[in-house]
Formats: C-alpha cells, sequence, structure tokens
C-alpha cells in the first residue's frame, strides 16, 4: 500500500528525531490523533486541534524524548491526554509505560485509548503523584507537564529505581531551575531539542542522584 502525504511525512520527520516508525507505527499514531480529535469534542482535553498541529506539537514534540528514555518500566507523570506516553508506547512496543493523572476524564480516554489502539504495553492510573500508593518502581520517569525542576523531584523521586532517571521535556533552557535542584541531584545532560516544523525553543533535561 502507498503511503499518503500525511504518513510519508510523519515517517520522515521521526526518522530526523531518531525515532523511526513502520506503517502500522504510523497508522497507530494518526489513530490516536483522531480518538483525541473525536473526544476532545465533549471531553476539551487538547487546545490544539488541527491534524497537521497536532501532529507537530503531540507526535513530533513527544517522539523527540524516545532515545533518551530508558526502560523496561517508565512512568508518564501528569501525562494529559497520555502525551508523550502513548507516542513512546507506539514507537517502542518494548516499553511498558505507565500513564497517571490525577482527572478523571483524561484517564478515561487514556483507557478508551488502550483498548482501541491495542496498546498492551500501556497501564493509566489515576491518581495523584502526592498520594499515590503501591506503585512500582520505574527506571525513567518522564514529563512535559511539571511546574519545574525541583517539584519534578520532590513528587517523582520515590518512585525511581536504582540507577533510574527523571526525564523533564522544556521550553527554554531551564537554567534557573537546574540553580535550584535539591541538593544531591544534578542535570546528566541539557539538550536542545529540534521538532520538526516547530518554530520554538525545546531542551530535555536528564536528571540524575
Amino acid at each position: 500500500m502507498v503511503a499518503t502525504d500525511v504518513e510519508q511525512r510523519l515517517a520522515d520527520a521521526l526518522a530526523r528525531l531518531g525515532a523511526p516508525a513502520d506503517a502500522e507505527q504510523i497508522a497507530r499514531l494518526l489513530a490516536y490523533l483522531q480518538l483525541l480529535q473525536k473526544w476532545n469534542r465533549a471531553y476539551n482535553l487538547t487546545s490544539i486541534t488541527e491534524t497537521d498541529d497536532m501532529i507537530v506539537r503531540h507526535l513530533l514534540d513527544s517522539a523527540v524524548a524516545l532515545p533518551f528514555v530508558h526502560g523496561p518500566r517508565v512512568l508518564d507523570a501528569g501525562t494529559g491526554a497520555g502525551l508523550p506516553g502513548i507516542v513512546l508506547a507506539i514507537l517502542q512496543p518494548k516499553l511498558q509505560i505507565w500513564l497517571l493523572d490525577s482527572v478523571d476524564k483524561k484517564v478515561r480516554f487514556l483507557n478508551q485509548a488502550k483498548i482501541e489502539l491495542g496498546l498492551a504495553n500501556v497501564t493509566p492510573v489515576h491518581a495523584r503523584l502526592e498520594t499515590w500508593r503501591d506503585a512500582p518502581v520505574f527506571d525513567t520517569i518522564v514529563s512535559r507537564a511539571l511546574s519545574s525542576l525541583a517539584d519534578f523531584v520532590d513528587l517523582c523521586s520515590r518512585f525511581l529505581a536504582p540507577g533510574g532517571q527523571l526525564v523533564a521535556m522544556k521550553g527554554k533552557r531551564p537554567d534557573e531551575e537546574i540553580a535550584a535542584l535539591p541538593p544531591g541531584w544534578t542535570p546528566g545532560a541539557v539538550v536542545p531539542l529540534a521538532v520538526p516544523g516547530l518554530d520554538a525553543e525545546r531542551h530535555l533535561v536528564v536528571l540524575e542522584h
């Protein structure tokens, strides 16, 4: 089957990000966007609703983290509509990804997405980080949503496996936040990212203890 223009452009962009995808994965990523658009009419899950914008700001802006995420167990803390977790789960099926959010309607959407997209490696969780009990430990905890690096450490460090890492997805380089990290925490890497089609700064910060 010949790929459509949208499918080909998405595949090319993912390859440039170091997150190559086959035809089935491309189809699942686009099916995820369609499901998100459908649920968004009632649930208001995202303010970005045009397909081309969603490809850039949801799919590619999540996939850019894949080369820095180590498994097998990954937590997407404050996942919202499943970003970046669902994108990572589609692109790397060997990862086991927990999607945690405190908002009930978002977790209902995540459960439906897991079913409709056939994502056996995804576990939606309705909980707050502050009160989550009986959680496993994770090799990587990633977030696009938490407000500061210090908060990220405070809320998530207890869920890390020995040798695990926190991966924070940021806009501008967060030098002030890095300076305010708790004692013993250091940025193992601060990586400027280039997301195809996105005219905005992106940085990824890997935190180690």
